[in-house]
């Protein structure tokens, strides 16, 4: 299992490297146009439809981010995109996770089907522009995605006490939770600085988040870290109702797309909405 991860990892990251570091955010919109189409068929099954009604979800989801792609979204998106976006992100989220496991399956298909698929479409859409607006400020998102996933698993390892969602993911914790917070904020705090003394691409999303201030940077970054944990929850109770332990086994050792871009859902376009807001 173990060499498994590792190989798909280092063949993900010799694939995202080179077009991550591109001077144009299409090499990029490209290679992540065939990862969200991944999900968005990972999202047909864990939603009942065999190959064929899978396929012709991720058809969609590849003809909406065409289009936005022809519209030229990315350089110049609607400005209340991410707002809207923003808003149903955490409407839903906070829903779902109260009721539960059980209350996703009495919601109509077609409906989750819709949702899952803007869902993705606006994520790449956000992944677009975050690359359109510079690899300093798309890599300052990512990582806080990152950092607070490995935070709070170390944390909720050392200190784990409290269950978070026992009825959804059994394995996380407050005490996780927390200590995700913590790790964020001081990476926010080291790559500031960092932004100060380099000559960097982009100001990163902190540098942006602190420009109106101490405290809007804290709270903004926090509800960030908040919303990275509501999409892997989200995730994790749509899988619960399918019964299935991933997504799919796309990415060998990884499981799926979806296992590994959850907290990315929420976290690119309240990234974005935020970006806008300073």
């Amino acid at each position: 299992m173990l060499k498994q991860r590792v190989i798909t990892a280092l063949v993900l990251l010799a694939l995202l490297l080179p077009a991550l570091l591109a001077d144009t955010a299409e090499p990029l919109a490209g290679l992540t146009l065939v990862l969200i189409a991944a999900g968005a068929w990972e999202w047909g099954r864990l939603n009942g439809f065999a190959m064929r009604g899978s396929l012709r979800v991720a058809a969609v989801c590849v003809m909406l981010c065409l289009y936005a792609w022809s519209a030229r979204w990315a350089y110049d998106a609607p400005t209340h995109v991410w707002r809207i976006t923003g808003a149903a992100w955490v409407l839903v989220a906070a829903w779902l996770i109260r009721h539960g496991v059980e209350r996703w399956a009495t919601i109509p298909g077609g409906l989750r089907l819709v949702v899952g698929v803007l869902a993705l479409w606006l994520t790449w859409l956000a992944m677009y522009q975050a690359k359109v607006m510079g690899v300093n400020f798309l890599l300052s998102v990512l990582f806080l995605v990152w950092m607070a996933d490995i935070a709070a698993y170390f944390s909720g390892r050392a200190f784990g006490q409290r269950k978070l969602a026992p009825a959804i993911s059994p394995g996380k914790s407050w005490e996780g939770v927390w200590g995700g917070m913590v790790g964020v904020l001081l990476m926010a705090c080291v790559w500031i600085w960092i932004d100060t003394q380099y000559a960097v691409d982009s100001p990163s999303l902190y540098t942006r988040l602190y420009s109106r201030g101490a405290p809007f940077l804290v709270l903004a970054t926090l509800f960030l870290t908040l919303m990275s944990v509501a999409g892997d929850l989200v995730e994790s109770l749509v899988k619960r109702s399918a019964g299935m332990k991933d997504s799919s086994q796309l990415l060998p050792g990884h499981g799926g797309v979806l296992d590994r871009v959850d907290a990315l859902l929420p976290a690119l376009p309240l990234a974005l909405m935020l970006a806008q807001s300073v």
